[in-house]
């Protein structure tokens, strides 16, 4: 039936039917924070491209976590900053390291949370990529991908070690996954599940991450081992076989730009998705909000809706607390 026997309209007007016809909703149940923990006593400091967002002590980062916990976020990913660096990124699977402290008064202090955390490199090397250095074909230094699934499986250890529920491996080198569920598994957790960063673009949004965690890299960039953003079949394969290697949660990473690769793996694959609404994407609408040109709120629920409605059941982003607190009024 066409207009005037169609009338589209009929069900907007006014906010209750609109609701009773919503066709995706938001919930607090959705949501994951990043954050950021580093050496030290008593630190909040604030990230300069990310407002709101802060590099914590340990004790400041449980205070954090209490309020995350009281406004009903279920989950944190954590990544750590190393007080020294090294070739190896030694500090990542140090068992008193920055992060596997963290979790271990997280947990002591928040028994509900879910503590994640971020498995990768970059932020312990002092050369800032992803994992062990050698020399390509063509002389120029690469990561090297088999060298590097040792330390990321050590890695993954000491945090489940510490007491981490889920690991998120996020180097996106070949194999990773499967060789962390082994380990898990021969050492008994087998229960410990991992979100896999499969299909990680080599994208421009990371910009603020960079200051985060203070991890940009040294030399060169991360293409040879992050996705081409042009490719979507690839990165339908990559999750593919992180599936097959024993992940339990698939991630798309960045979020916005990518919006048809996490529809196409929700209707291809019957895991959670995940999505990460990374740093350039809450930094960008941010500077726009500050400027009065958007409204933030309107913005970034708009954002977070729309990545729920492309079929993501997990979204990692910097407005968690915000929306947790928009979603309640």
């Amino acid at each position: 039936m066409s207009f005037p026997i169609t009338r589209m309209r009929r069900l907007r007007r006014n906010a209750t039917l609109r609701r009773m016809v919503r066709e995706t909703s938001l919930s607090v149940d959705d949501l994951i924070l990043p954050l950021f923990v580093r050496p030290g006593e008593g630190v909040k400091k604030e990230i300069s491209s990310m407002p709101g967002n802060y590099q914590w002590s340990v004790d400041t980062l449980v205070e954090e976590c209490k309020e995350v916990e009281g406004l009903g976020i279920p989950a944190v990913i954590l990544f750590g900053i190393p007080e020294h660096k090294d070739e190896q990124g030694s500090e990542a699977y140090a068992e008193d390291g920055i992060v596997c402290r963290a979790i271990e008064a997280i947990k002591r202090a928040c028994s509900e949370l879910v503590v994640i955390t971020d498995v990768c490199m970059c932020e312990y090397t002092d050369h800032g990529h992803c994992g062990v250095i050698m020399d390509n074909r063509d002389g120029n230094p690469d990561v090297d991908n088999d060298a590097t699934l040792e330390l990321l499986v050590r890695e993954s250890l000491a945090h489940v070690n510490a007491g981490a529920d889920m690991v998120a491996p996020s180097d996106m080198m070949d194999g990773r996954v499967g060789e962390i569920r082994l380990a898990l598994d021969d050492e008994g957790f087998s229960d410990v599940p991992i979100m896999a960063y499969a299909a990680k673009f080599a994208s421009g949004f990371y910009g603020p991450f960079r200051e985060a965690a203070e991890s940009p890299p040294q030399f060169g960039d991360r293409s040879s081992y992050q996705m081409d953003p042009a490719n979507l079949k690839e990165a339908i394969r990559e999750i593919e076989l992180d599936i097959e290697e024993g992940a339990d949660i698939v991630m798309v990473k960045p979020a916005l730009p990518y919006l048809d690769v996490i529809r196409r793996a929700a209707d291809d694959f019957e895991l959670p998705i995940a999505a990460y609404n990374v740093s350039g994407e809450f930094a960008m609408l941010k500077a726009a909000a500050a400027k009065g040109w958007l409204d933030e709120k309107r913005v970034a629920m708009e954002s977070l809706l729309s990545i729920k409605r492309a079929g993501a059941k997990l979204i990692l982003t910097y407005w968690a607390k915000d929306a947790a607190k928009w979603l309640a009024e």
